[in-house]
């Protein structure tokens, strides 16, 4: 695990553009909320000399290697091991109240899919661990040895939206009760054996809906997401501005919702008169969700599912 996986940050101009007016030529803070190898902060940090950075990580492997990359930036950087709903906690720790930039760029690291013994990538066999922090908390193996049928075809239709979540589920129950799973080549025959044929020729990697849903489950992901995008809104200092790259419908649902409630008046519709404390609090720099265009995933794979969204604080949070 000591060489340094290839790393290619996606949408990595786009984001430059989107946070510039920003931070441009002024004293400002940036939080990557996801900061990984560190390919976006080590561009933002180079592109604004007065920038201060803010680094936050739940895998203490991703936090060395950023720690190397991006030692040139000296004092201005600060790394914190936190998942990102720990972001109000970090920015209180460094003596920070507000900052001018958040950036999020969701999902697995390209880091944890290089690294074989992570167990995140089902082309490869491995341990079915899938922590985005190996230090702690339940592994892949321990939800398929461990929940129960209802609990496990739940995990797999909510978070993966597979719809054979319940005939998944009853294989895996059968399976772990001749022995426990413990690599992911197991798994993927089993999901290859239980699928029906006609969806194994459509729709990607058989595999690929269980292996998410199960990733989702292992490290919370969406609950820690709710908790951390409404935080993140509040630290944000007025002209600044917030970008998060998502890369599956469910992530994204969540900060449209988060996002998009901030950015409408909140006034009664028979008022004749918005007052301040209704008016928006964000304005919506996207149309939407963002797309990588095919220049981009040509040249990055993990770009195809992306989807960006960028807001602006156009006043203070109550």
């Amino acid at each position: 695990m000591t060489e340094r996986p290839r790393h290619v940050p996606v949408l990595l101009d786009r984001i430059l553009e989107l946070f510039a007016p920003a931070l441009t030529d002024r004293d400002a803070v940036l939080v990557d909320a996801t900061l990984g190898l560190g390919g976006h902060a080590d561009a933002l940090l180079s592109a604004h000399p007065r920038l201060t950075l803010v680094g936050l990580d739940r895998d203490p492997h991703a936090l060395a290697l950023s720690a190397e990359r991006l030692a040139r930036h000296g004092d201005r950087v600060h790394l914190v091991h936190t998942v990102y709903d720990g972001l109000p906690e970090a920015l209180s720790g460094l003596g920070l109240s507000r900052v001018e930039g958040v950036l999020f760029d969701l999902g697995v690291s390209s880091m944890q899919l290089d690294v074989p013994e992570r167990g995140f990538a089902y082309a490869r066999d491995a341990p079915l661990d899938m922590r985005m922090d190996p230090t702690t908390g339940p592994t892949a193996a321990d939800v398929l040895n461990t929940y129960s049928h209802g609990d496990l075809a739940r995990v797999l239709r909510d978070y993966g939206e597979e719809r054979f979540a319940g005939k998944i589920a009853k294989a895996v129950l059968v399976e772990r009760d001749r022995a426990p799973f413990t690599t992911s080549a197991r798994l993927v025959e089993l999901l290859y054996s239980v699928l029906p044929a006609p969806s194994l020729r459509t729709g990607g990697h058989p595999a690929k809906r269980t292996f998410q849903a199960l990733r989702i489950e292992v490290n919370a992901e969406l609950d820690v997401l709710r908790r951390a995008i409404p935080a993140a809104l509040t630290a944000l200092a007025v002209g600044g501005r917030i970008v998060v790259e998502s890369y599956q419908s469910l992530e994204d649902r969540i900060v449209k919702r988060a996002i998009t409630a901030l950015a409408h008046s909140t006034a009664p519709p028979d008022l004749p008169v918005e007052l301040p404390e209704h008016a928006p609090q964000l304005r919506l720099i996207t149309r939407g969700a963002e797309m990588a265009d095919e220049r981009e995933t040509e040249h990055n794979s993990r770009a195809q599912s992306v989807r960006l969204r960028a807001a602006e604080r156009i006043r203070e949070a109550p």
